[in-house]
């Protein structure tokens, strides 16, 4: 069954709270029902733990195919680049479709992959300025269990939407107006009873934390006035919780819950994508403009920048295990090198650009290229070597969820010039 429910942008109503409306009702956040999410779960961006990490004890295929180990596939309307969340029966996607002129939420049963529901969150105001391999809708939903967060750029603007499990739309808030560069992409996060968003851009942004419950303002701070993609990240670092934001020049930690800054250094590029890591000392973070890098910041406070190199790995985001950092460059070469020091221990080719995120599921990498071909690699300092290669899809942009022994994939497909995209459910059959 599907259901259209009307779309609410920009509108100030009694389930929608305009960021200017409630600008002077900042405040502790409300208590909150507790994030209910379950260890089967890929609940928002880079999964269960925001590191790219499975959770332990997951088994899904290394060799699949159109024909092979795929449980099953559904049809995805329009365009996007986030990536699919997956909460209980359900899986999330956002797309836009140019034609209707609609940016969406899209509901399928995890078992089955038929539709349940489909939400146009906005319609009309969607633009088509920007990088050719930006989507107006490469955000990544994410689930507190009992509702649904998305975060579209529209009419010039940024908004975070808040959606019931059923698709009715609850609340709606604007995080800040928003010049368009290369595109927009930051995924919400989601931290005790906040959801926390971010709109870094070159007409000047913001970093926000919204009531999780009523999409009321807790906490927001302007942001430099440059063009930067990077999500809010939260990491549990040198014996607390952090939220981490990279890009501007800067690498910025806030206390997640009340907004306060607890340090700030210049140890970023000005426009990063990735999203931050941490070996729990170190916050590790890379970007592409207007210099390639990779860096180390203590994520003590102290100010140090520990170590730096140019490595360009601008989109696809790190990974850490075991003392060792985990990469895939944006043109195809895979990467080791140590923690604490940033002494290269290997690298490899896989071939290939890059745009998806690679995953780690017990001791392999997945890492899909732009072609759809998925590389799987051991994440071990001892060699570089790779266990599989397999294809699906002509072109990949989203970075694959990997929960339940299942790998959920959204791919695109070219036919006689019409792309159709798909989502893939993938399981040893």
């Amino acid at each position: 069954m599907t259901s259209l429910q009307r779309p609410i942008r920009g509108l100030v109503a009694c389930l929608v709270i305009s960021s200017v409306a409630c600008a002077d009702a900042e405040g502790p956040a409300a208590p909150a029902e507790p994030i209910a999410v379950d260890s089967t779960d890929w609940p928002w961006w880079r999964g269960p733990n925001r590191n790219g990490v499975a959770a332990r004890d997951q088994h899904p295929p290394l060799e699949w195919s159109e024909s092979n180990n795929v449980l099953w596939h559904a049809d995805v309307p329009g365009r996007g680049h986030g990536s699919p969340s997956v909460v209980g029966e359900q899986v999330f996607l956002a797309t836009a479709e140019l034609d209707r002129g609609v940016q969406s939420v899209l509901c399928y049963d995890r078992d089955s992959g038929a539709q349940l529901w489909q939400t146009d969150v906005h319609s009309g105001g969607l633009t088509e300025k920007g990088n050719q391999k930006a989507s107006l809708a490469s955000s990544t939903v994410a689930c507190d269990g009992r509702r649904v967060f998305i975060n579209f750029l529209n009419d010039d603007a940024v908004y975070t939407t808040a959606l019931s499990r059923e698709g009715k739309i609850l609340w709606q808030t604007k995080i800040s107006d928003y010049v368009v560069h290369q595109g927009y992409g930051s995924s919400p996060a989601l931290y005790g009873s906040l959801v926390i968003v971010s709109a870094d851009n070159k007409g000047g942004g913001a970093v926000a934390a919204l009531d999780r419950a009523s999409g009321r303002i807790v906490w927001k701070h302007d942001r430099p006035s440059t063009p930067n993609y990077a999500s809010p990240v939260i990491l549990s670092a040198a014996g607390r919780d952090q939220l981490v934001l990279t890009g501007c020049d800067l690498v910025a930690s806030f206390d997640p819950t009340t907004g306060e800054s607890l340090w700030e250094v210049e140890g970023a590029t000005t426009e990063c994508v990735t999203s931050t890591v941490t070996d729990g000392r170190l916050v590790f973070t890379s970007g592409g403009y207007p210099k390639n890098h990779i860096s180390a910041v203590a994520a003590d406070g102290s100010g140090e920048l520990v170590w730096e190199n140019t490595v360009r790995v601008y989109v696809p985001s790190l990974l850490v295990r075991d003392g060792h950092l985990y990469a895939v460059t944006d043109s195809g070469v895979a990467m080791c090198w140590k923690c604490d020091t940033g002494d290269a221990v290997w690298k490899g080719r896989l071939g290939g650009t890059f745009s998806s995120s690679p995953v780690l599921v017990g001791e392999h990498i997945y890492a899909v290229n732009e072609a759809g071909r998925t590389f799987i690699f051991k994440a071990t300092p001892e060699e570089f070597a790779v266990v599989a290669e397999n294809d699906l899809g002509d072109e990949v942009f989203a970075t694959p969820a990997i929960c339940g022994d299942r790998i959920y994939m959204r791919v695109a497909t070219m036919d006689e010039g019409r792309r159709q995209e798909l989502l893939y459910c993938l399981g040893n059959q």
